[in-house]
């Protein structure tokens, strides 16, 4: 059984048969931004769990909810500006 990553890579090798394998500078950039990306989801993701649990502390069902969607908009926000960022290393810019 093939592991979600192996599918994965077998349909970018199909959607981009041409593209160029990358050079081990552009994979230290790749694992760069990772890295980069991993730590401000983390502080984000710190700094509103305290807001949730202040909320939930004083029983601000409301603020909960808020608190939970930010969260959530922060982490794919994030994401997203993570595989931007590296899929211009991916092109060489």
């Amino acid at each position: 059984m093939k592991s979600a990553y192996e599918l994965a890579m077998e349909r970018l090798k199909a959607a981009e048969p041409d593209a160029a394998p990358l050079s081990a500078e552009q994979k230290e950039r790749l694992a760069e931004l990772d890295v980069r990306y991993k730590a401000k989801i983390a502080e984000r993701e710190v700094f509103l769990r305290k807001a949730l649990d202040e909320a939930a502390e004083r029983g601000e069902g409301e603020a909960i909810e808020q608190i939970s969607r930010q969260m959530a908009n922060e982490r794919a926000r994030l994401e997203d500006e993570r595989e931007a960022e590296k899929e211009k290393v991916r092109r060489g810019r």
